[in-house]
């Protein structure tokens, strides 16, 4: 009975779509951290985490254990997150809205670029820490690989502790004033620069950990994250720019429902139908499903 559940095609299928919706909800993570920490849409998200992912997880090439080079993709996310902030985004803050939306989409096509410059267009593909070979029920493949368990459990965790950061410490609390009432934080001695740039170096890292997970199933390339930043770009605006949660629930949802479009209707709908979620979602409620706040900048 057991056997026949775990390879059962739904089943398999909600397993596959929650392994890549994990993706996108990481992806969606950063920018949600980015908004509330600074109320900017980041949309060079991808390439910065790639390029980070470059950075660390070719030292793989040179006989560094997988997770050093995962770690090096981490430390250096939050450095050049952070960097950008403030040499970038900082100056930008109190200019038109949609000067830091130009800089970023300008940041994109230079961080591709430069990418294929140094690294060139041809995959890397580091070695993975686990097997992508599925489990087997009695002799039958399902759903779930250890590399893909091990996917699903690294976005839990990260998403467990942005969410415990921002909902249950003094610091996430700061966070979120700075963002909302600068000038109020500023009155109550709360450091809001030092605290933006910080929001910013945590999506940097949240970044380099989907682009290292990303890079042990498809390689890395300086492309691999553009169609992910999309789906997280959607994940973020269903569940809420304001919400962790709202972004880890669509993105796993979203990951869901098209590997089912995918697998029982026809695989060139399931880009529309996430699309055409989204435009329902924002008729229906334009904050995001998990947002608490009735209207937001963008």
């Amino acid at each position: 009975m057991i056997a026949n559940i775990l390879t059962n095609r739904l089943v398999n299928d909600i397993a596959g779509g929650a392994t890549q919706g994990v993706v996108f909800s990481l992806v969606a993570l950063c920018l949600v951290l980015i908004w509330r920490a600074t109320r900017v849409l980041n949309f060079a998200q991808g390439p910065m985490a790639m390029f980070v992912t470059y950075i660390g997880m070719t030292q793989m090439e040179h006989n560094l254990n997988f997770w050093v080079a995962a770690a090096i993709s981490v430390i250096v996310g939050f450095v050049f997150s952070a960097l950008t902030e403030i040499v970038i985004v900082k100056p930008l803050y109190h200019t038109a809205e949609i000067n830091p939306i130009v800089v970023m989409v300008g940041l994109f096509t230079l961080l591709e670029a430069l990418a294929a410059a140094i690294w060139t267009n041809v995959p890397r593909y580091p070695t993975a820490p686990f097997s992508s070979i599925n489990f087997q029920s009695d002799g039958n493949p399902t759903g779930l690989s250890p590399l893909a368990s091990f996917q699903i459990v690294a976005a839990l965790l990260v998403m467990t502790f942005v969410a415990g950061l921002f909902n249950y410490t003094s610091l996430g609390l700061k966070l979120r004033a700075s963002a909302l009432s600068p000038e109020v934080s500023k009155l109550l001695g709360i450091r809001v620069d030092r605290l933006l740039t910080l929001g910013w170096g945590i999506a940097g890292a949240v970044g380099a950990v989907a682009g290292v997970v990303v890079s042990v199933n498809t390689g890395i390339t300086p492309g691999m994250l553009d169609a992910l930043f999309v789906f997280g770009f959607i994940a973020a605006a269903i569940g809420g720019l304001d919400s962790p949660l709202g972004a880890l629930v669509a993105g796993i949802g979203i990951g869901i429902m098209m590997q089912l479009v995918d697998d029982f209707w026809n695989s060139n709908y399931a880009d529309i139908v996430a699309v055409v979620l989204l435009i329902v979602v924002l008729m229906i409620r334009p904050q995001g499903m998990f947002s608490k706040n009735s209207a937001r900048r963008v």
